[in-house]
């Protein structure tokens, strides 16, 4: 596997990560009416690159599915990120 793939793909995946972490986190604390995650950061953590966790903790929890900018703005970043995924995988560099 090439090292810029290699890279690219641990990068998504602890964004993707935290991404899911913080849509359940925020879930959680929406039903205890307690202070919430910013839609800044659950947006921002999408767009760094973990869209996929964004994407499945939104399907998951049944959370932001229908606020928008979410139900587009998510699956806009995770359509960029694999485009992005296959840019680097056929790219002739590293």
């Amino acid at each position: 596997m090439k090292e810029s793939v290699r890279l690219l793909l641990i990068w998504l995946g602890v964004t993707g990560a935290l991404a899911f972490i913080l849509f359940g986190w925020d879930k959680l604390l929406a039903k205890r009416h307690r202070r919430r995650v910013p839609e800044a950061a659950l947006l921002g953590c999408a767009l760094m690159g973990g869209s996929a966790g964004a994407a499945l903790g939104m399907a998951l929890f049944h959370h932001k599915t229908r606020k928008p900018p979410f139900p587009w703005f998510v699956p806009l970043c995770l359509l960029a990120h694999a485009a992005l995924l296959g840019w680097a995988a056929v790219s002739p560099m590293n």
